[in-house]
């Protein structure tokens, strides 16, 4: 079967891990896609749209589309496959107020596709009241580039780490008072940021990484402890903490906010640890940096976790609900 995957941006990292990954893996299954740029032009869209007739369905990468797009679209499309993983509904900075720019194309693209396939539980209970064809399929990672041989330099130094996007670099700013009480505290402890944008501490040093996609798996395994933030707003929420599977997947254990699927993808007590006040930070944190032989127990239960999300098993899935949803309705 044939497959139009459209999407707002191929080089985003929402399009590459919720998508890119498993093009190899669809074509192995049977799906032959073809990616195509949402045109910024409207005549250009309308084109690419009416080309969808040509294809057994479409998958409509996270982008809303407005009142004619989504017209034109569901005209000439067999199936459309809604496919997202953020709180794209809500304004990230001001989620708790309604946002009718946000909410009226949200619903009318949710009304119109066939199949909702979103990546966690809260995102599927936003899609329900307007389709009721959801399906939840988790994000999933190549869990082995993130087994990389390290070398320590110094045995005795312990490198907190946090990954993440220039976007969210402000959850760690949550953490700063944390960070500089620990820094004060234990002169053996480095954070590491891997980003397109950083913080600066004052009692604490700072290594500062740029994000790099072939690196990233290295990075991580440097270091000892994943840290995930996380406010708990109506955005927040619809998170998939793909940074969480990323920190088990190098053995990390993590220690993060119980918001988004934090609280699905940490086991709490096996694979890190869910807190949810910065004494609660404090002491979870110490508790790892004190205790190597603790960090090592859940870090090995940490990648025994990732590895249900590997794309090995996650892709497969994926095939099988793209190609149920596009086989004719009799």
């Amino acid at each position: 079967m044939k497959l139009l995957i459209i999407t707002n941006n191929p080089e985003r990292s929402s399009f590459r891990q919720r998508v890119g990954v498993y093009l190899d893996i669809l074509r192995e299954q049977g799906v032959e896609c073809e990616v195509a740029k949402l045109p910024q032009k409207t005549f250009s869209r309308w084109a690419l749209f009416r080309k969808s007739a040509e294809y057994d369905g479409v998958l409509l990468q996270k982008k809303p589309l407005n009142f004619m797009d989504a017209k034109v679209l569901r005209k000439y499309s067999r199936r459309v496959i809604y496919n997202y993983d953020d709180a794209i509904m809500f304004k990230e900075k001001q989620s708790e107020t309604h946002c009718r720019s946000r909410f009226m194309p949200f619903q009318r693209t949710a009304s119109m596709a066939d199949l909702i396939v979103v990546g966690s539980k809260y995102l599927a209970e936003q899609a329900k009241p307007f389709n009721s064809r959801v399906t939840i399929l988790p994000i999933g990672l190549d869990v082995g580039s993130y087994r990389v041989p390290v070398v320590r330099k110094d045995p005795d130094e312990v490198r907190l780490v946090w990954i993440g996007s220039e976007a969210t670099i402000g959850y760690m700013e949550n953490l700063r008072p944390l960070l500089e009480e620990i820094g004060a505290k234990y002169k053996n402890v480095i954070l590491r940021i891997i980003c397109d944008n950083f913080i600066d501490l004052q009692n604490m040093p700072v290594e500062k990484y740029k994000w790099e996609k072939d690196k990233r798996g290295q990075y991580l395994s440097e270091c000892d402890i994943g840290l995930a933030p996380l406010p708990a707003d109506n955005f927040s929420r619809g998170k998939c903490s793909f940074k969480v599977l990323e920190y088990s997947a190098a053995g990390l254990p993590v220690v993060a906010d119980p918001v988004g699927t934090n609280g699905e993808y940490v086991i709490n007590d096996v694979t890190g640890r869910l807190v949810g006040t910065l004494a609660e930070w404090n002491a979870a944190v110490g508790e790892l940096i004190d205790k190597p032989e603790l960090r090592a127990q859940m870090g090995r239960k940490g990648l025994e976790n990732a590895q249900n999300y590997d794309i090995s098993v996650i892709g497969p899935q994926f095939a099988e609900i793209i190609k149920e949803a596009c086989i004719p309705v009799s």
